[in-house]
């Protein structure tokens, strides 16, 4: 079984009924049983980018408290990884989050990743493999 891991920009679509997006990510999300896994990072930046929107960032955390979103993920538990990963990708560069979710992919293999982003094209797990995503278009 696939398990999905989310990003920043999926989130933001599901709650900004004025994303381009929006539709998508209601589409997608509406077919996938929960949780999703995600980590603080992508939390922290779904807040911040949906902040304008009325009750925007108490929207993100609800769908973690509700369950929807799992993020049990450890910082501190895969620095060195994570860290190993930034330094890798700097000339993308990449954030901590999208190092948080290309790590996620590499604990759990069968894992898909729900973005918009088109680095997930470039990053690669387990130095070699390409990442599944699923994104719009």
């Amino acid at each position: 079984m696939t398990r999905l891991v989310i990003d920043t920009g999926p989130l933001v679509a599901f709650l900004n009924r004025r994303d381009r997006h929006h539709p998508w990510a209601r589409e997608v999300l509406a077919g996938v049983d929960p949780p999703l896994y995600s980590c603080e990072a992508v939390i922290s930046e779904a807040c911040f980018l949906v902040r304008a929107l009325d009750r925007g960032p108490d929207a993100v955390l609800a769908l973690v408290e509700r369950g929807l979103v799992d993020t049990s993920f450890s910082v501190a538990a895969e620095v060195g990884p994570l860290r190993t990963l930034m330094a890798k990708y700097a000339s993308v560069p990449m954030s901590l989050a999208d190092a948080c979710v290309v790590r996620m992919t590499e604990l759990e293999h069968a894992s898909t990743v729900l973005t918009m982003d088109s680095d997930f094209n470039v990053y690669r797990r387990n130095r070699r493999q390409m990442i599944p995503v699923l994104m719009p278009g």
